[in-house]
């Protein structure tokens, strides 16, 4: 048996997303109600000690990117303790964190000393009228304050993760070029998938990749990236005068499935081995009945084994996720 994590299909599993709460400060248009969803009763949550075990049980079987997330995981309390616990795994090479930003002027200092390596920030307008109305909340000066700490205290890239929808901020992906030149951020444009709470997602509202490249063509020329790292899903481009990058992330009309190494653990202990997973491994269940490592290493690399081999948006009998992206965890 291989000593690393691989699925049927020979791809090597090393990024795991650990979410630490479905809770959401934001209720964005395109991912929950406005009232919110029911969420997860606090005991039914991982705990700190559950995090780590699986951590260290993935780590040592060659995961070295972790990634925490949410719902918004600067809900969860303590989560300083718990950067500092997982960046003291051995062998865990980078460790990041994907927020809304809100909360971020407040604790992007303490979590880059516990030892968080980067920050995702996921922002779709840099116009407050619209913030707020795809939000249902009025924070994007609060949004840019976060940013503006954490790109003082965090040594790694900032990155901009920017969902583009056909009629709603189509028209925003050159400023955000621009705040990529600027700022000197990697802004990435995201192809709009189907993860909202009432499942409402319509293909028309997808803005491809090879669109939104176009858009900012028109006015900075770009150049792809001479290193691309194939297990990423983004696609960078280079601004050719040397003025920063952006990158785009085309999961519906380019999908980059062949090459995942990701796989997903939600806040209550389950795990997805893709966004669009039918299935799910209970990891809590054995976590909370005396399971030993052995046991656990031993149904991490089965449910691995039988990783998906696409997420098929594009099939005729495609099946939209069982839960929202708030509830699965980015």
């Amino acid at each position: 048996m291989s000593p690393m994590l691989e699925d049927r299909f020979g791809r090597r599993i090393r990024n795991l997303r650990i979410s630490l709460t479905d809770r959401c400060n934001f209720r964005c248009t395109y991912c929950m109600p406005e009232d919110g969803l029911s969420w997860l009763p606090i005991p039914s949550l991982l705990t700190f000690d559950e995090v780590e075990r699986l951590a260290r049980i993935g780590v040592g079987l060659g995961i070295d990117k972790i990634r925490l997330t949410g719902g918004e995981p600067t809900l969860r309390p303590g989560l300083e303790e718990l950067v500092a616990r997982l960046a003291r795994v051995p062998g865990l090479r980078d460790l990041s964190l994907t927020t809304n930003a809100f909360r971020l002027a407040d604790l992007a200092e303490g979590l880059a000393k516990a030892g968080l390596h980067r920050i995702n920030v996921s922002l779709d307008s840099l116009v407050r009228e619209r913030f707020q109305e795809l939000t249902r909340r009025d924070a994007l000066d609060r949004v840019h304050e976060g940013l503006r700490v954490a790109a003082h205290v965090f040594p790694g890239d900032l990155k901009i993760n920017v969902v583009v929808m056909r009629g709603v901020n189509d028209d925003e992906v050159v400023p955000f070029a621009e705040m990529a030149r600027r700022r000197g951020w990697i802004v990435r444009f995201i192809e709009f998938m189907p993860l909202d709470a009432d499942q409402s997602w319509q293909r028309e509202q997808v803005v491809s990749g090879a669109e939104i490249l176009a858009q900012i063509q028109e006015r900075y020329p770009l150049s792809p990236a001479l290193s691309q790292d194939p297990s990423q899903p983004a696609l960078d481009w280079v601004f050719e005068d040397g003025r920063g990058r952006v990158g785009f992330i085309n999961s519906v009309t380019e999908p980059f499935c062949a090459a995942c190494d990701r796989v997903r653990i939600t806040a209550d202990g389950k795990m997805r081995t893709c966004l669009f997973a039918t299935r799910e491994t209970d990891f809590l269940e054995l976590l909370r009945n005396g399971a030993g490592d052995d046991a656990i290493e031993a149904r991490l690399r089965e449910a691995i084994y039988w990783k998906e081999l696409g997420h098929g948006i594009n099939d005729p009998e495609f099946i939209p996720a069982s839960r929202s992206m708030s509830q699965i965890g980015g």
